[in-house]
């Protein structure tokens, strides 16, 4: 069980899920004794058993998926270890266990609008000429944010983690490192966003980092003395909504971008560009695009 757990470690699993994948699997292995059904060899209908002894119990539906999520652990470490050659975990689907992402979608050129009439400042007369620097240099390091979301459809998380050196203005390309939820990618920019980026990056930051008298080698730096970025986006966010009430959170739009890159790019380039590390994460998504297509037969075909 030690290389079991030093596998999953390589997976880059949290402790938490260790514990539970290898409480679960335990429960697996001593019912295959009680079986005596051999582990190692289990075709689907022994597996099939256990999931029915498990649902005995009366638990919940997701709950059982994380008894199956288990076993698929375990037995993609077999084949690893090139003792099986299929996973008899894969043809196995416990259904009434949804995720969804159910947003009102946003398409490209909605999202596109969002970037090109975001106002970097209001020029107020009645503020002082500091108030208005600072407003700027916030508004301009938003609208590099903005960008971010729009055209790479990265979440809250990953823009905050960013540091200088994932921007690669040279090559016209960002690195977005890998995490516990997600797989490390380099995306392509966007030509209209390079210059906003080029500037904040080289003059807007420098100021930002004056003005909140930090250190830091992070992309995106708040005005004020906390590394958060998390009042940062919900001022952005507001911001957002006031140029279009449909705007609800950066969750939103990164579905948005999502749902817009499943309709013009391949399940699996979707993925890569997404950064979700199963295939089924990306595939939650197509629940926004299916809506997009009843609302498309409502409007032009009624009945």
């Amino acid at each position: 069980m030690a290389t079991f757990k030093s596998y999953l470690q390589g997976k880059r699993h949290s402790k938490a899920t260790i514990e539970l994948v290898e409480r679960n699997l335990f429960s697996y292995l001593n019912w295959c004794e009680e079986s005596r059904t051999e582990s190692e060899t289990a075709e689907q209908r022994e597996i099939l058993n256990y999931i029915k002894s498990i649902q005995k119990r009366e638990v919940k539906q997701r709950t059982v998926q994380l008894y199956i999520r288990s076993l698929k652990h375990y037995y993609d470490w077999l084949i690893k270890r090139e003792i099986r050659e299929e996973n008899p975990i894969n043809q196995i689907d416990i259904k009434g266990v949804k995720r969804q992402f159910l947003y009102e979608i946003l398409n490209k050129q909605e999202l596109e609008k969002l970037y090109h009439d975001f106002k970097t400042t209001e020029n107020e007369k009645d503020k002082n000429q500091n108030w208005y620097k600072n407003s700027l240099l916030v508004g301009k390091r938003n609208k590099a944010i903005l960008g971010l979301l729009i055209w790479q459809g990265l979440g809250s998380r990953e823009i905050a983690k960013l540091k200088v050196e994932d921007l690669q203005l040279r090559e016209g390309k960002i690195k977005i490192k890998g995490g516990r939820n997600y797989n490390e990618r380099i995306l392509p920019l966007e030509a209209t966003q390079i210059m906003d980026l080029m500037e904040y990056n080289f003059q807007i930051r420098t100021e930002l980092l004056k003005v909140s008298q930090k250190e830091s080698d992070l992309l995106f730096i708040s005005s004020g003395k906390s590394n958060s970025l998390g009042n940062v986006m919900f001022k952005l966010m507001k911001k957002l909504k006031v140029q279009n009430p449909k705007i609800t959170s950066a969750k939103q739009i990164r579905a948005s971008v999502i749902t817009y890159w499943l309709k013009n790019y391949n399940l699996r380039e979707t993925q890569y560009k997404a950064g979700h590390r199963y295939v089924s994460s990306t595939e939650a998504y197509l629940v926004n695009d299916l809506d997009d297509l009843q609302e498309d037969i409502l409007k032009f075909h009624p009945l």
